[in-house]
């Protein structure tokens, strides 16, 4: 008998969708039965920024796990579910519809392959509409990428996006000092200067549902 016969099976791999929210309720429908079609096996998990609207009534009604944050901010967001959240693999997005999660599949599989801490979504207008990624918004990415570039090392091309997988090395080290937006750059940072292997992949962004409203302005991100 072949002694490599006798080796238990591999557990399948535990995968978490993340989900951070406020005032989403127009689009976090969207974004779970995405992830129900991308990755049916995924834990969907939807952190509720203390929402005015009736984000986690839908999210729930769409059968997701719910999580409130009364803390404001994405980084107190990141923390919770970095803590909360139980998974060898986390993958994270905003919960504004914004981003395309068709290929999130092979970036799973590209994580585990190449042995990953860090997948980034680097965005890509759908062409659909001229203002999805608007020139603004694109400026301030490209020139604070830029500058970590330059400080930490690194080779991105959108340090800002809201479209990351995560090892559970990554996720169960990281400090999450910031509490806002600025919490990607903090992920970007964690990763470099803890030399972590990561990668870039391009992904489809889109305009925002119809009725939503963007939670950053310009000069944001």
């Amino acid at each position: 008998m072949n002694p490599s016969d006798s080796r238990p099976p591999t557990p399948p791999l535990r995968i978490a969708a993340v989900i951070p929210c406020f005032n989403e309720a127009l689009a976090i429908a969207q974004v779970i039965e995405e992830f129900r079609a991308a990755l049916p096996e995924a834990e969907v998990h939807v952190f509720d920024n203390n929402s005015t609207d009736d984000t986690a009534a839908v999210a729930r009604a769409h059968g997701a796990q719910v999580t409130h944050v009364a803390l404001r901010g994405k980084g107190n967001v990141a923390r919770r579910m970095f803590a909360d959240v139980e998974a060898d693999v986390y993958i994270m997005v905003d919960g504004d519809a914004t981003y395309d999660l068709g290929a999130a599949r092979a970036h799973i599989d590209q994580m585990v392959r190449d042995n990953l801490d860090m997948l980034v979504g680097s965005r890509v207008d759908d062409g659909a509409d001229a203002q999805t990624y608007r020139a603004g918004h694109r400026l301030g990415n490209r020139m604070l990428t830029g500058a970590v570039a330059m400080l930490f090392g690194g080779r991105l091309s959108d340090m800002l996006s809201g479209y990351r997988v995560f090892s559970r090395r990554y996720a169960k080290s990281f400090p999450a000092v910031s509490a806002g937006f600025e919490i990607e750059t903090e992920l970007t940072v964690h990763a470099l200067e803890l030399r972590m292997p990561f990668a870039e992949e391009p992904v489809a962004y889109r305009s925002r549902p119809e009725g939503s409203e963007s939670k950053l302005s310009t000069y944001r991100d």
